[in-house]
């Protein structure tokens, strides 16, 4: 039958031959993947029924649910935290020195203390032999009312500038 066509039956067995091999090998690689995928759902299906894997289901989002209660909790309770941190003095300049030039050591000093604000207050303790003197001065927005003396200028700025 062949014979009238002008085929050559051996280039055609041939071919024949390397296309049952490659579908061999095709069904071999196929096989091998299907048993694994099969291995692996039985292993997640070991010990669980559909009832009981329903049931870890509802657990698993109880659970979820608890935990998205709880991080909206501990996320106000941060907020009111930096909340109250802007309000709390966290910025400090302080600069010593001697103010009456009769004593050594430079025991006097000025004091400033800020919030986030620049809000708070300067302290200027001066001491000398016979007595100290204690001077507090109110700064609201990084500024005095009151006028400053060189060294409370001084722990102002240092407590402004520090971030």
């Amino acid at each position: 039958m062949f014979d009238n066509l002008n085929f050559d039956t051996n280039k055609l067995l041939l071919l024949l031959a390397v296309t049952a091999i490659f579908l061999l090998v095709l069904v071999a690689v196929l096989f091998i993947w299907i048993t694994r995928l099969s291995q692996k759902y039985n292993r997640f299906m070991m010990g669980k029924d559909a009832k009981s894997l329903e049931a870890s289901l509802g657990t698993s989002l109880a659970k979820l649910d608890k935990i998205l209660v709880s991080d909206m909790q501990r996320t106000k309770r941060v907020e009111e935290v930096a909340g109250k941190l802007k309000s709390s003095y966290q910025k400090v300049g302080i600069v010593k020195y001697d103010a009456f030039k009769e004593m050594g050591g430079k025991l006097s000093f000025a004091l400033a203390l800020l919030n986030a604000n620049d809000d708070g207050f300067v302290l200027n303790v001066m001491h000398s032999r016979e007595a100290c003197y204690t001077y507090i001065k109110e700064i609201i927005k990084g500024e005095s009312y009151i006028t400053l003396g060189d060294e409370e200028k001084e722990a102002l700025e240092k407590a402004i500038n520090q971030e």
